[in-house]
């Protein structure tokens, strides 16, 4: 029998002499994202294949878009209920557990229960008056939606004390760190994605301009960072996202700008896009556009008219507003792609799911969505809306909080104070 010769390297040992086998995190991010495969975008071999997937999805998920668009604001608000129940879905999934979930029946109906129950308070906030105004005329219904709104938070509230008991009475031993654990996550879940939807429907109901504009933005500095970083992309701008570059961050940032300022004028002038919608009704709107959507004339200074037809440019004070929605899409809601990113990476996983061809799953289209939702309407409640109140508030308050009769004795006491006020002054 032939002696092994071959060279034999001793594995470092510890102190007590216990051989020690050092664990590599594949959490860590090499310096050089070829390392593992995230090479830049420029240099992907594959990427014209990889384009063309992802251009198939965008062209389909545009025209639906613009389709629902079109049809209104209550197709508008379906269609946010849709993109949360499958955002729901796929973070609920990315902590599931097939095997305990096996010893918990009903343990993921529960989830859906604290979801829905979110989804009534959310949105019976939002539009509680609207749904109001809708059924002002029917005195039966009026009376029962009023009810309903009277006792909103009440209902609310018992249908999540009845899932907490439902919680505490699923208990079971050994279960009980995966259990908590999943209670966590799901109302984690609840404050990411019913915050910025909140927001969003908002928005749709203030005005589709103010729901369009900044999802359309976040859209267009998407498209134009891959697209710059597809051609130019040479310097890498994060770790937690090694294919994007300064280049596409740059290119977009400059394309959103622009884009942000020449879509407010286009959009500013439909009043379909413009108008608040006060009720649930479908049908077409007609209103003041008001000052914002007025178009105003500026002079050409003499040096630069000398190279144009006109003499002067009509701009509409809203597309000042949409420079700083522009700004912030550009410069500040990308940090949300980054943001999910990192969050991708902790958990090891690409993609938050794969309902979109080339783009991952819905919460992967949303995460910068996110964050511009929530400025958008921050921004039009600070900057836009008029601070002070207007007769429409205080009809919208009386309409909602008081029944037919408080509302006929408040119109004659008002009736009598102005008849009162005007004998006074004769």
């Amino acid at each position: 029998m032939q002696k092994d010769t071959s060279l034999h390297v001793p594995a470092p040992s510890t102190p007590t002499g216990r051989v020690r086998n050092r664990k590599r995190s594949n959490e860590a991010i090499p310096e050089d994202g070829k390392a593992n495969g995230n090479h830049l975008l420029a240099d992907d071999k594959n990427k014209y294949k990889s384009m063309w997937i992802r251009a198939h999805s965008t062209f389909w998920m545009i025209a639906g878009f613009a389709l629902v668009i079109y049809m209104g604001h209550l197709y508008i608000t379906a269609m946010v209920v849709v993109i949360q129940i499958f955002m729901a879905k796929e973070l609920f999934n990315l902590l599931r557990r097939a095997h305990e979930d096996r010893q918990l029946p009903g343990f993921r109906l529960l989830n859906w229960h604290f979801f829905f129950t979110a989804m009534l308070f959310v949105y019976g906030r939002i539009l509680s008056q609207r749904l109001v105004n809708t059924v002002t005329l029917d005195k039966v219904l009026f009376k029962l939606v009023s009810s309903l709104i009277k006792y909103h938070m009440a209902i609310c509230y018992s249908l999540y004390i009845a899932g907490f008991m439902w919680f505490i009475l699923t208990l079971k031993k050994k279960m009980y760190k995966y259990q908590f654990s999943q209670y966590a996550w799901t109302h984690m879940i609840l404050i990411v994605v019913f915050t910025q939807s909140s927001f969003t429907v908002a928005n749709i109901f203030e005005g589709i301009f103010w729901f369009l504009l900044p999802a359309t933005l976040i859209v267009i500095n998407d498209i134009a960072a891959y697209i710059f970083g597809f051609f130019f992309g040479r310097t890498p701008l994060i770790k937690l996202s090694p294919k994007k570059t300064w280049e596409g961050f740059i290119g977009a940032s400059i394309a959103t700008i622009t884009s942000a300022f020449l879509l407010a004028n286009i959009m500013g002038r439909f009043q379909w896009l413009t108008c608040p919608r006060k009720d649930l009704s479908t049908g077409w709107l007609y209103c003041d556009p008001g000052p914002l959507f007025k178009p105003e004339s500026y002079p050409l200074p003499g040096a630069i008219s000398q190279w144009f037809p006109w003499k002067e440019i009509s701009i509409l004070p809203v597309q000042w507003h949409a420079l700083c929605l522009g700004l912030f899409a550009s410069i500040i809601a990308p940090f949300g792609g980054f943001f999910a990113s990192g969050f991708k990476r902790a958990f090891k996983i690409k993609d938050f799911g794969d309902s979109i061809p080339g783009h991952g799953g819905i919460t992967d289209r949303m995460d910068c969505q996110m964050v511009m939702a929530v400025f958008a309407y921050i921004y039009h409640q600070s900057f836009v809306v008029p601070q002070s109140l207007s007769v429409e508030m205080i009809l919208d308050q009386i309409l909602m909080n008081l029944s037919f009769e408080e509302q006929r004795d408040l119109y004659t006491r008002l009736g009598q104070m102005l008849s009162g006020g005007f004998q006074r002054r004769r």
